[in-house]
């Protein structure tokens, strides 16, 4: 319990305004549809070098766990996921928002972000070395048989028809590979100069998720007659928290996925969120209501994504290895203050250390108020007509992806993504399983060339990709999502047809 030790730290009125700062700042730039919080926390980093070390991670603690919950606010508003952790966010958040329940949508986000969070922080404080010590079990063959297991469940996300899920999976895998082979270094499928560098993920996400809202608000806004406008809703807020946590099942299914893909290496909120509306899907009664405004699809993304937060910090702080993008740079931050992960980050540091992991609790509980209070003030965004809409979301994303690299091929990428994904939306074809497929591709692929390259010096290939507990447990999930996105798959379509025939 030496963390209690070093509580009172974080309540001095320094520390506290620049959790307050960070958490508000933090809330609004995780709105913005590009501005991640891997590049939220980077766009910090600067101005944290003249701060003491305690005072700067707590600043970059609060900015990290806030923009991870502020990117719903854009998913459920205008279907535009302010980061790649939100993409599942989007895809029952923005129907209830259509139902004219984007204030109890809003509240369900922050309420579920906080009890995960909160979780994933505790973890954070009591679990550190067991899970660092778990996290060291995972070599090439584990985490290519994770990124399969994600490939797998595609189908089931966001799409009405596994074949149609599948193949949107398929083209953002392949898209994954343009660009130059990790392993040789020679380019691929580059016809064009403006592909040599490959796809950006967050020039994907934004291309293929606000380029074809922008499209359809434009589409939409030829006849103001047919212009779709969403009320906020009328929602208690109180209603909304107390319900929320009656969903113990949900917020359950999506902390514990949470904790499990932070504590992973280079996992990253989106895998947790995917992973999580997936299993949310799979265990409810009525999995057909999920993709048309059901709350536990809310509610288990967005705790799963805060929930990883504190876990990714695990193998940061014990072994130098980042379990999230975000994480990564957050390493920078450490370093920048002659900060080095390790035992001595808990015995030399330890008043650093436990200040910055105290703060990140402390930053929940700010994240949750303000979070509830703007939900009850963002409903002058759903008034906007939807051609100014349209023109604010277009020059976001134009932002948000040059900023990524300064690169106006990113943009160009942006944009064709963007029209192809419309062009594809007219034929069933969804978003969330190619972003998916884009970022499931490279982790399969490079953790596939490594474990080739072991096991071909001992016993084959074949037998290090199928021998350990590890390695069987995750085949087996393999075979199971394949099995059940089937067996729901042709139950759905029987349903259909009994329907049919009854009318």
């Amino acid at each position: 319990m030496e963390f209690l030790n070093y509580f009172g730290n974080v309540f001095t009125v320094y520390h506290m305004s620049l959790l307050i700062g960070g958490t508000l700042a933090g809330l609004i730039l995780g709105a913005l549809p590009g501005l991640s919080p891997t590049m939220a926390v980077a766009l910090m980093i600067p101005f944290t070098f003249h701060m003491e070390p305690a005072a700067g991670l707590i600043l970059l603690g609060a900015m990290y766990t806030a923009t991870v919950a502020g990117g719903a606010i854009s998913a459920i508003l205008v279907n535009v996921p302010g980061a790649p952790a939100n993409i599942a966010t989007a895809l029952d958040g923005h129907q209830l928002a259509a139902k004219g329940r984007a204030a109890e949508a809003l509240f369900y986000c922050f309420t579920s972000s906080f009890v995960g969070g909160v979780i994933g922080i505790l973890v954070l404080i009591f679990f550190t070395p067991p899970l660092a010590e778990f996290a060291l079990k995972f070599g090439p063959t584990e985490l290519f048989w994770i990124a399969i297991l994600g490939i797998t469940i595609i189908g089931t996300i966001g799409s009405k028809s596994v074949i149609t899920g599948l193949l949107s999976g398929i083209i953002g895998i392949s898209l994954s590979t343009i660009g130059a082979n990790p392993m040789l270094g020679e380019d691929r499928f580059v016809y064009s100069e403006h592909l040599e560098s490959g796809i950006h993920i967050v020039a994907a996400l934004i291309g293929l998720f606000a380029i074809p809202q922008v499209l359809t608000l434009l589409e939409k806004s030829k006849d103001a007659k047919d212009e779709e406008v969403f009320e906020l809703g009328e929602y208690s807020v109180m209603t909304s928290v107390l319900y929320n946590l009656t969903r113990i099942k949900a917020l359950s299914i999506g902390s514990i996925i949470g904790v499990i893909v932070g504590v992973i290496p280079g996992a990253g909120g989106q895998i947790a969120g995917l992973v999580a509306y997936d299993q949310a899907k799979k265990m409810s009664k009525d999995p057909s209501k999920f993709g048309k405004g059901e709350p536990d699809g809310v509610i288990a993304a967005e705790s799963a994504n805060n929930a990883m937060v504190g876990p990714s910090l695990v193998p940061l702080l014990t072994l130098s290895i980042p379990g999230s993008p975000t994480a990564a740079v957050l390493l920078g931050g450490l370093l920048i203050h002659g900060l080095f992960p390790g035992p001595s980050l808990f015995t030399e540091h330890a008043e650093v250390t436990w200040t910055f992991i105290n703060s990140l609790l402390v930053a929940q509980v700010f994240m949750l108020i303000i979070g509830l209070f703007l939900s009850q003030h963002c409903g002058w965004i759903m008034k906007v007509p939807s051609h100014f809409m349209a023109a604010t979301i277009f020059i976001l994303a134009v932002f948000g992806t040059y900023s990524i690299q300064t690169s106006y091929s990113d943009v160009l990428i942006m944009a064709g993504l963007g029209v192809m994904m419309y062009l594809g939306s007219k034929l069933g074809f969804s978003p969330a399983p190619v972003v998916l497929g884009i970022i499931l591709g490279p982790i399969a692929e490079d953790n596939f060339l490594q474990g080739k390259l072991i096991g071909e010096a001992g016993d084959g290939i074949i037998p290090y990709f199928t021998s350990g507990p590890l390695n069987m447990i995750m085949i087996a999930l393999v075979v199971l999502s394949i099995a059940y996105s089937a067996y729901s798959e042709s139950k759905m379509r029987k349903k259909s047809l009994e329907m049919k025939g009854a009318a």
